[in-house]
């Protein structure tokens, strides 16, 4: 029912800035929390914001204060605001959709998109 395209990754600098986009097909409302997990390679697959349907945003604490999560008023496409980049920044960056609350755990949130590259250089 719901899928979900990333788009905006590539590569840049440290300390510079990116924006990703996640472009949402079918319906979603406020009952649906989204957000973003990344990948390094070698590395567990973890959480970086989410987005409850009431409008909270929850921040792992390694992009706290540099990433923000947002969305358009329509909840048509999902924004991931990326500053201050680090070379651990550096990974896949899935936009994903679960039901109900939030949650941390890559497992429980049902949608994925495919990814898109975020690679930052020192």
């Amino acid at each position: 029912q719901v899928r979900l395209v990333e788009s905006g990754g590539g590569s840049v600098q440290a300390g510079g800035s990116l924006r990703l986009s996640c472009a949402v097909s079918g319906y979603t409302d406020s009952s649906y929390c989204m957000g973003w997990f990344r990948q390094a390679p070698g590395k567990e697959r973890e959480w970086v914001a989410l987005l409850g349907g009431g409008g909270t945003r929850y921040y792992a604490d390694s992009v706290k204060g540099r990433f923000i999560i947002s969305r358009d008023n329509t909840w048509s496409t999902l924004y991931l605001q990326m500053n201050s980049l680090k070379p651990e920044d550096t990974a896949v960056y899935y936009c994903t959709a679960r039901v109900g609350f939030c949650s941390t755990t890559p497992t429980a949130n049902k949608y994925w998109g495919q990814g898109t590259q975020v690679t930052v250089s020192s």
